[in-house]
């Protein structure tokens, strides 16, 4: 069973940077995909970056430029920087993973069998 647990969420003011870790425990296979997503209240959880294990990546295209996530493959930990936060980036943040998921669905939540139980970002203007 895969436990993913993530930390790092806060507030910012609109320009700052933080950076979210997910440490994940339990059997990962070796070619797995993991991502984060975000929840806003009243909206549908979407894609926010992906990550396989070769360190393929994909983004959203409204944080392009402005996040980048990493893998940490030895620690299995998956990272998110996210520098010049605006407001429309506060929402719960996910951490997610799976063993494989295709390279046109790895920002698709149905495609993630493991969750991790979020971590608030709140940006102000």
């Amino acid at each position: 069973q895969v436990q993913l647990v993530e930390s790092g969420g806060g507030s910012v003011q609109a320009g700052g940077s933080l950076r979210l870790s997910c440490a994940a425990s339990g059997y990962i296979y070796n070619g797995n995909c993991m991502g984060w997503f975000r929840q806003a209240p009243g909206q549908e959880r979407e894609g926010v970056a992906a990550i396989r294990s070769a360190g393929i990546t994909r983004y959203a295209d409204s944080v392009k430029g402005r996040f980048t996530v990493s893998k940490d493959n030895a620690k299995n930990i998956l990272y998110l920087q996210m520098d010049s936060l605006k407001p429309e980036d506060s929402a719960m943040y996910y951490c997610a993973a799976d063993e494989w998921v295709g390279p046109n669905r790895r920002l698709k939540t149905s495609e993630y069998t493991y969750w991790g139980q979020g971590t608030q970002v709140t940006v102000s203007s």
